[in-house]
Protein backbone atom coordinates (compact mmCIF):
# COMPACT_ATOMS: atom_id res chain seq x y z
CA UNK A 1 0.00 0.00 0.00
CA UNK A 2 1.05 3.74 -1.03
CA UNK A 3 0.94 6.66 1.60
CA UNK A 4 -1.74 9.02 0.29
CA UNK A 5 -0.87 12.43 -0.86
CA UNK A 6 -0.88 14.47 2.16
CA UNK A 7 1.87 11.94 4.01
CA UNK A 8 3.20 11.59 0.87
CA UNK A 9 4.18 15.89 0.51
CA UNK A 10 4.92 16.73 4.40
CA UNK A 11 7.78 17.83 4.77
CA UNK A 12 10.64 15.81 7.71
CA UNK A 13 11.28 20.11 8.93
CA UNK A 14 7.57 20.59 9.50
CA UNK A 15 8.24 21.80 12.20
CA UNK A 16 11.56 24.36 11.66
CA UNK A 17 8.89 25.82 9.01
CA UNK A 18 6.64 26.74 11.55
CA UNK A 19 8.95 28.29 13.74
CA UNK A 20 10.77 29.82 10.68
CA UNK A 21 7.17 31.60 9.36
CA UNK A 22 6.51 32.12 13.04
CA UNK A 23 9.35 34.12 14.22
CA UNK A 24 9.11 36.24 10.92
CA UNK A 25 5.53 37.21 12.10
CA UNK A 26 6.04 37.63 15.32
CA UNK A 27 9.09 39.93 14.19
CA UNK A 28 7.03 42.06 12.01
CA UNK A 29 4.10 42.24 13.79
CA UNK A 30 4.54 41.61 17.28
CA UNK A 31 3.01 38.83 19.76
CA UNK A 32 -0.04 40.37 20.57
CA UNK A 33 -1.25 41.31 16.97
CA UNK A 34 -0.10 38.07 15.63
CA UNK A 35 -2.24 34.77 15.12
CA UNK A 36 -1.71 31.14 14.97
CA UNK A 37 -4.11 31.23 11.66
CA UNK A 38 -1.85 33.86 10.23
CA UNK A 39 0.97 31.56 10.92
CA UNK A 40 -0.46 28.46 9.67
CA UNK A 41 -1.13 30.04 6.73
CA UNK A 42 2.17 31.12 6.02
CA UNK A 43 3.71 27.40 6.34
CA UNK A 44 0.60 25.97 3.97
CA UNK A 45 -1.30 24.27 6.60
CA UNK A 46 -4.50 24.25 8.49
CA UNK A 47 -4.72 26.16 12.23
CA UNK A 48 -5.65 22.80 13.54
CA UNK A 49 -2.11 21.03 12.14
CA UNK A 50 -0.41 23.73 13.76
CA UNK A 51 -2.02 22.78 17.15
CA UNK A 52 -0.52 19.34 16.64
CA UNK A 53 3.56 20.86 16.62
CA UNK A 54 2.21 23.42 19.49
CA UNK A 55 -0.42 23.47 21.90
CA UNK A 56 -1.03 27.70 22.35
CA UNK A 57 0.35 30.81 20.85
CA UNK A 58 2.32 31.30 23.77
CA UNK A 59 4.23 27.86 23.64
CA UNK A 60 5.34 28.74 19.81
CA UNK A 61 6.46 32.02 20.69
CA UNK A 62 8.48 30.66 23.01
CA UNK A 63 10.62 28.05 20.80
CA UNK A 64 10.53 31.11 18.55
CA UNK A 65 12.32 33.47 20.95
CA UNK A 66 14.43 30.59 21.92
CA UNK A 67 15.52 28.98 18.44
CA UNK A 68 18.16 32.24 17.56
CA UNK A 69 20.27 32.49 20.80
CA UNK A 70 20.40 28.75 20.32
CA UNK A 71 21.50 29.14 16.70
CA UNK A 72 24.43 31.70 18.22
CA UNK A 73 25.37 29.63 21.12
CA UNK A 74 25.91 26.93 18.12
CA UNK A 75 27.44 29.06 16.57
CA UNK A 76 30.17 29.79 19.05
CA UNK A 77 30.36 26.35 20.39
CA UNK A 78 31.37 25.31 16.96
CA UNK A 79 34.33 27.79 16.88
CA UNK A 80 38.08 26.55 18.58
CA UNK A 81 38.69 28.37 22.17
CA UNK A 82 42.08 30.16 20.44
CA UNK A 83 39.86 31.46 17.36
CA UNK A 84 39.90 34.64 15.92
CA UNK A 85 37.68 37.43 16.87
CA UNK A 86 37.14 38.11 12.70
CA UNK A 87 36.22 34.44 12.44
CA UNK A 88 33.94 34.21 15.37
CA UNK A 89 32.05 37.21 14.33
CA UNK A 90 31.93 35.92 10.80
CA UNK A 91 30.24 33.00 12.67
CA UNK A 92 27.55 34.92 13.56
CA UNK A 93 26.66 37.50 11.37
CA UNK A 94 26.47 34.66 8.74
CA UNK A 95 23.56 33.03 11.26
CA UNK A 96 22.19 36.32 12.12
CA UNK A 97 22.03 37.11 8.35
CA UNK A 98 20.60 33.66 7.27
CA UNK A 99 17.68 34.18 9.78
CA UNK A 100 17.36 38.44 9.78
CA UNK A 101 13.63 37.82 8.92
CA UNK A 102 12.92 36.06 12.36
CA UNK A 103 15.61 37.11 13.93
CA UNK A 104 14.60 40.21 15.36
CA UNK A 105 12.14 38.79 17.90
CA UNK A 106 14.35 38.56 21.07
CA UNK A 107 15.10 42.87 20.91
CA UNK A 108 11.02 44.08 21.69
CA UNK A 109 9.06 40.97 21.74
CA UNK A 110 10.71 39.35 24.51
CA UNK A 111 9.70 41.35 26.93
CA UNK A 112 6.08 39.03 26.76
CA UNK A 113 8.27 36.04 28.08
CA UNK A 114 7.19 34.47 30.93
CA UNK A 115 9.98 35.17 34.19
CA UNK A 116 11.58 31.76 33.55
CA UNK A 117 11.37 31.79 30.06
CA UNK A 118 12.84 35.47 29.99
CA UNK A 119 15.80 34.16 32.57
CA UNK A 120 16.54 31.50 30.47
CA UNK A 121 17.06 33.60 27.16
CA UNK A 122 19.07 35.97 29.44
CA UNK A 123 21.37 33.08 30.36
CA UNK A 124 21.63 32.12 26.28
CA UNK A 125 22.55 35.60 25.76
CA UNK A 126 25.09 36.02 28.83
CA UNK A 127 27.23 33.12 27.44
CA UNK A 128 27.44 34.17 23.66
CA UNK A 129 28.46 38.42 25.11
CA UNK A 130 31.33 36.65 27.99
CA UNK A 131 32.66 34.43 24.96
CA UNK A 132 33.03 37.57 22.99
CA UNK A 133 34.35 39.63 25.14
CA UNK A 134 37.06 37.17 26.24
CA UNK A 135 37.91 37.23 22.64
CA UNK A 136 37.93 41.53 22.12
CA UNK A 137 39.76 41.37 25.63
CA UNK A 138 42.47 38.83 24.39
CA UNK A 139 42.74 40.84 21.09
CA UNK A 140 41.95 44.83 21.89
CA UNK A 141 42.79 45.37 25.34
CA UNK A 142 41.08 48.72 25.66
CA UNK A 143 38.34 49.45 28.26
CA UNK A 144 34.98 48.00 28.69
CA UNK A 145 35.63 45.01 26.65
CA UNK A 146 32.10 43.68 27.56
CA UNK A 147 30.33 46.74 26.40
CA UNK A 148 32.26 46.88 23.55
CA UNK A 149 31.38 42.97 22.62
CA UNK A 150 27.39 43.92 23.21
CA UNK A 151 27.86 47.07 21.04
CA UNK A 152 29.53 44.94 18.23
CA UNK A 153 26.86 42.02 18.55
CA UNK A 154 24.46 44.64 18.59
CA UNK A 155 25.61 46.28 14.34
CA UNK A 156 25.79 42.43 13.66
CA UNK A 157 21.74 42.11 15.23
CA UNK A 158 20.60 44.97 13.85
CA UNK A 159 20.09 43.53 10.56
CA UNK A 160 16.70 42.00 11.85
CA UNK A 161 15.41 45.16 12.56
CA UNK A 162 14.89 46.54 8.75
CA UNK A 163 14.38 45.32 5.15
CA UNK A 164 17.06 47.34 3.38
CA UNK A 165 18.04 45.17 0.29
CA UNK A 166 21.77 44.31 -0.37
CA UNK A 167 23.38 41.42 -1.45
CA UNK A 168 23.54 38.99 1.18
CA UNK A 169 27.32 38.55 0.79
CA UNK A 170 28.09 42.47 0.83
CA UNK A 171 25.58 42.61 4.35
CA UNK A 172 27.58 40.19 5.92
CA UNK A 173 30.94 41.88 4.67
CA UNK A 174 29.68 45.16 5.97
CA UNK A 175 28.57 44.06 8.82
CA UNK A 176 31.19 42.37 9.91
CA UNK A 177 33.33 45.02 9.47
CA UNK A 178 31.38 47.25 11.14
CA UNK A 179 31.51 45.13 14.06
CA UNK A 180 35.23 44.44 14.07
CA UNK A 181 35.83 48.79 14.39
CA UNK A 182 33.05 48.58 17.20
CA UNK A 183 34.96 45.71 19.08
CA UNK A 184 38.69 47.74 18.25
CA UNK A 185 37.29 51.46 19.12
CA UNK A 186 38.21 53.24 22.53
CA UNK A 187 34.77 53.99 24.46
CA UNK A 188 36.37 57.28 25.56
CA UNK A 189 37.79 58.61 22.11
CA UNK A 190 34.45 60.73 21.69
CA UNK A 191 34.79 62.21 25.62
CA UNK A 192 33.02 65.34 26.10
CA UNK A 193 30.87 64.65 22.60
CA UNK A 194 27.99 64.41 25.63
CA UNK A 195 28.60 67.96 26.52
CA UNK A 196 27.96 69.22 23.45
CA UNK A 197 24.74 67.74 22.54
CA UNK A 198 21.45 69.94 23.61
CA UNK A 199 18.04 68.18 23.18
CA UNK A 200 14.91 69.60 22.69
CA UNK A 201 12.78 68.64 26.06
CA UNK A 202 10.00 66.85 26.48
CA UNK A 203 6.64 69.10 27.08
CA UNK A 204 5.94 69.57 31.10
CA UNK A 205 2.32 68.14 30.35
CA UNK A 206 0.25 71.04 31.59
CA UNK A 207 -3.20 69.45 30.67
CA UNK A 208 -4.97 66.68 31.11
CA UNK A 209 -4.41 65.20 27.57
CA UNK A 210 -0.70 65.67 28.20
CA UNK A 211 -0.52 64.38 31.62
CA UNK A 212 -2.35 61.03 29.85
CA UNK A 213 0.27 60.72 27.48
CA UNK A 214 3.13 60.84 29.88
CA UNK A 215 1.22 58.34 32.22
CA UNK A 216 0.89 55.62 29.45
CA UNK A 217 4.72 55.82 27.94
CA UNK A 218 6.65 54.33 30.73
CA UNK A 219 3.47 51.78 31.07
CA UNK A 220 3.91 51.33 27.38
CA UNK A 221 7.89 51.17 27.79
CA UNK A 222 7.85 48.50 30.65
CA UNK A 223 4.50 45.95 29.82
CA UNK A 224 4.00 46.96 26.17
CA UNK A 225 1.02 48.85 24.71
CA UNK A 226 -0.85 45.18 24.23
CA UNK A 227 -1.17 44.17 27.94
CA UNK A 228 -1.93 47.88 29.25
CA UNK A 229 -5.34 48.69 29.93
CA UNK A 230 -6.89 51.97 30.39
CA UNK A 231 -7.68 51.63 34.06
CA UNK A 232 -3.98 51.42 34.65
CA UNK A 233 -3.33 54.84 32.39
CA UNK A 234 -6.42 56.39 34.30
CA UNK A 235 -5.48 55.23 37.54
CA UNK A 236 -2.07 56.63 36.91
CA UNK A 237 -3.77 60.44 36.55
CA UNK A 238 -6.56 60.08 39.18
CA UNK A 239 -8.97 59.50 36.21
CA UNK A 240 -11.71 57.17 35.77
CA UNK A 241 -11.36 54.79 32.87
CA UNK A 242 -14.30 56.55 30.99
CA UNK A 243 -12.31 59.50 31.76
CA UNK A 244 -9.61 58.70 29.05
CA UNK A 245 -12.44 58.78 26.11
CA UNK A 246 -12.53 62.48 26.78
CA UNK A 247 -9.40 63.49 25.91
CA UNK A 248 -8.11 60.14 23.27
CA UNK A 249 -10.54 58.18 21.18
CA UNK A 250 -9.17 54.82 22.46
CA UNK A 251 -5.65 53.36 23.26
CA UNK A 252 -4.49 53.38 20.05
CA UNK A 253 -4.45 56.92 20.29
CA UNK A 254 -2.71 57.98 23.01
CA UNK A 255 0.37 55.53 21.43
CA UNK A 256 -0.01 57.70 18.49
CA UNK A 257 0.45 60.90 19.97
CA UNK A 258 3.62 59.34 21.80
CA UNK A 259 5.12 58.00 18.82
CA UNK A 260 4.40 61.32 17.17
CA UNK A 261 5.90 63.07 20.26
CA UNK A 262 8.85 60.82 19.85
CA UNK A 263 9.70 62.00 15.61
CA UNK A 264 9.32 65.58 16.95
CA UNK A 265 11.89 65.78 19.33
CA UNK A 266 14.51 63.61 17.24
CA UNK A 267 13.49 65.70 14.30
CA UNK A 268 14.84 68.78 16.10
CA UNK A 269 17.85 66.92 17.83
CA UNK A 270 18.64 66.17 14.11
CA UNK A 271 18.17 69.44 12.75
CA UNK A 272 20.22 71.36 15.47
CA UNK A 273 23.33 68.70 15.15
CA UNK A 274 23.56 69.16 11.14
CA UNK A 275 23.13 72.86 11.73
CA UNK A 276 26.08 72.93 14.02
CA UNK A 277 28.36 70.78 11.82
CA UNK A 278 31.33 72.38 10.00
CA UNK A 279 31.36 69.17 7.54
CA UNK A 280 30.21 66.02 6.27
CA UNK A 281 32.51 64.37 9.45
CA UNK A 282 31.60 66.30 12.11
CA UNK A 283 28.33 66.01 11.30
CA UNK A 284 28.14 62.01 11.37
CA UNK A 285 29.77 62.82 15.06
CA UNK A 286 27.21 65.46 16.24
CA UNK A 287 24.07 62.84 14.90
CA UNK A 288 25.90 59.84 16.77
CA UNK A 289 26.20 62.37 20.10
CA UNK A 290 22.45 63.48 19.52
CA UNK A 291 21.23 60.14 18.79
CA UNK A 292 23.03 58.53 21.66
CA UNK A 293 21.50 61.78 24.22
CA UNK A 294 18.38 61.32 22.56
CA UNK A 295 17.80 57.86 22.97
CA UNK A 296 19.35 58.22 27.24
CA UNK A 297 16.99 61.01 28.08
CA UNK A 298 13.64 60.08 25.88
CA UNK A 299 14.47 56.53 27.25
CA UNK A 300 10.99 55.16 27.64
CA UNK A 301 9.44 57.33 24.96
CA UNK A 302 11.77 55.69 22.18
CA UNK A 303 11.75 52.59 23.12
CA UNK A 304 8.27 52.37 22.77
CA UNK A 305 8.12 54.11 19.48
CA UNK A 306 10.33 51.76 18.07
CA UNK A 307 9.15 48.86 19.72
CA UNK A 308 4.83 49.92 19.12
CA UNK A 309 5.26 51.35 15.65
CA UNK A 310 4.98 48.11 13.80
CA UNK A 311 1.34 47.32 15.67
CA UNK A 312 -0.55 50.79 14.50
CA UNK A 313 -2.99 50.31 11.76
CA UNK A 314 -1.00 51.42 8.88
CA UNK A 315 -2.86 54.76 7.71
CA UNK A 316 -1.75 55.49 11.38
CA UNK A 317 1.35 53.80 11.13
CA UNK A 318 2.31 55.39 7.19
CA UNK A 319 3.48 59.25 8.85
CA UNK A 320 5.46 57.74 11.48
CA UNK A 321 7.44 56.01 8.99
CA UNK A 322 7.79 58.45 6.60
CA UNK A 323 9.43 60.46 9.52
CA UNK A 324 11.77 57.93 10.44
CA UNK A 325 12.96 57.69 6.93
CA UNK A 326 13.67 61.32 6.41
CA UNK A 327 15.45 60.57 9.75
CA UNK A 328 17.56 57.90 8.33
CA UNK A 329 18.21 60.06 5.12
CA UNK A 330 20.22 62.95 7.01
CA UNK A 331 22.43 59.68 8.11
CA UNK A 332 22.78 58.43 4.98
CA UNK A 333 23.46 61.58 3.21
CA UNK A 334 26.47 62.70 5.47
CA UNK A 335 27.70 59.40 5.67
CA UNK A 336 28.08 58.83 1.86
CA UNK A 337 29.80 62.09 2.00
CA UNK A 338 32.42 60.21 4.40
CA UNK A 339 32.40 57.35 3.08
CA UNK A 340 31.67 57.76 -0.87
CA UNK A 341 32.40 54.52 -1.50
CA UNK A 342 29.10 53.29 -0.32
CA UNK A 343 25.74 53.31 -2.27
CA UNK A 344 22.50 54.45 -0.66
CA UNK A 345 21.75 51.42 0.17
CA UNK A 346 25.13 50.08 2.01
CA UNK A 347 25.25 53.77 3.62
CA UNK A 348 21.61 52.98 5.14
CA UNK A 349 22.45 49.51 6.52
CA UNK A 350 25.53 50.72 8.48
CA UNK A 351 23.05 53.48 9.95
CA UNK A 352 21.07 50.94 11.77
CA UNK A 353 24.21 48.99 12.54
CA UNK A 354 25.05 52.33 14.45
CA UNK A 355 21.23 52.46 15.88
CA UNK A 356 21.79 48.72 16.91
CA UNK A 357 24.82 49.68 19.18
CA UNK A 358 22.98 52.23 20.76
CA UNK A 359 19.95 49.89 21.92
CA UNK A 360 22.26 47.02 22.89
CA UNK A 361 25.30 49.17 24.75
CA UNK A 362 22.30 51.16 26.21
CA UNK A 363 20.31 48.11 27.82
CA UNK A 364 24.39 46.87 28.97
CA UNK A 365 24.52 50.44 30.47
CA UNK A 366 21.09 49.81 31.61
CA UNK A 367 20.26 53.13 30.37
CA UNK A 368 21.73 55.33 33.26
CA UNK A 369 21.77 58.76 31.45
CA UNK A 370 25.52 59.89 32.54
CA UNK A 371 27.78 61.52 30.46
CA UNK A 372 30.51 58.88 30.68
CA UNK A 373 28.15 56.33 29.16
CA UNK A 374 26.71 58.70 26.73
CA UNK A 375 30.28 59.47 25.56
CA UNK A 376 31.23 56.00 25.19
CA UNK A 377 28.37 54.62 23.34
CA UNK A 378 28.69 57.83 21.00
CA UNK A 379 32.24 56.91 19.99
CA UNK A 380 31.39 53.03 19.62
CA UNK A 381 28.62 54.57 17.29
CA UNK A 382 30.99 56.14 15.18
CA UNK A 383 33.37 53.53 15.46
CA UNK A 384 30.57 51.55 13.40
CA UNK A 385 30.11 53.90 10.92
CA UNK A 386 33.17 55.30 9.74
CA UNK A 387 36.80 53.77 8.89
Amino acid sequence: MTAGPTAATRPSNRKQLIVEAAGQVFSERGYHASSMEEIAAGVGISAAALYRHFPNKYALFAECADVMVDRLVAALDESPPEAALKDVLAALTRVTVAHRASGGLYRWEARYLERADRRLLRGKFAHVVGRVSEIVRREHPLPEERLRAVAALGAIGSITMHHSSVAQRRIEDLLLASAMRVAATDPTSAAGSAGLVELPVQPVPRTRRAEILAAAIPLFARDGFATVTNGQIAQAVGLTPSGIYRHYPGKVDILVAACLQAAGLLAQAVERSVHQAAGPREAVVALAAAYVAYSFEHNALNSVAEAEIRGLPADLRRPLVLAQREHIAVWEQQLRMVRPELDPHQARLLVHAGFGVVVEAGRALRWQNAPGHRDAVTALVIGALTR
